[in-house]
């Protein structure tokens, strides 16, 4: 038996219908860097992809399910491309990944009752004269004279303005 490397190239239209993208994002994907870029040719003129390409595809798919930028995933394959094994890269970009997470649950927990105050004192029917003054006074400040002043709209004392 022999030590021989079979490689299969494929047409870019090819490679488009067995990973499911569209021609233009693995066009795409080449112009950025994740994808490296073939001299081979078809004698049709057209580039030819190593098979290779289609589990770089899958990598960069699932990195992207996971939250990574093509920034940070073509950060990573950087790493493969060395020779590299870039699981301790991959983990640093997920542990980011979930501090980011925990900060915007964070800004949505405080969003959460921001939203909880306003409906808690929502009227469907306003004071008419907060109706002329802005577009919806629940969510507005009163604008009082043309100086920019700003008064509560319908909301308590201590609610956010």
């Amino acid at each position: 038996m022999s030590n021989l490397t079979i490689v299969n190239w494929f047409k870019i239209g090819e490679v488009a219908s067995q990973s499911g993208l569209a021609v233009k994002t693995i066009r795409y994907y080449e112009q950025i860097g994740l994808l490296t870029p073939t001299t081979k040719r078809s004698a049709s003129g057209y580039r030819l992809f190593k098979g290779t390409v289609l589990n770089r595809i899958a990598f960069i798919r699932r990195a992207q399910s996971l939250g990574l930028s093509l920034s940070e995933i073509r950060e990573i394959l950087k790493v493969y491309d060395s020779e590299q094994l870039p699981c301790g890269a991959v983990k640093e970009h997920l542990q980011l990944k979930i501090e980011e997470i925990a900060q915007q649950i964070k800004e949505l927990e405080i969003l959460k009752s921001e939203l909880e105050g306003l409906l808690s004192g929502w009227q469907d029917q306003p004071p008419r004269h907060l109706i002329a003054q802005t577009i919806c006074p629940n969510i507005q400040p009163e604008i009082k004279g043309g100086g920019g002043e700003v008064e509560r709209g319908i909301r308590g004392e201590g609610d956010k303005v």
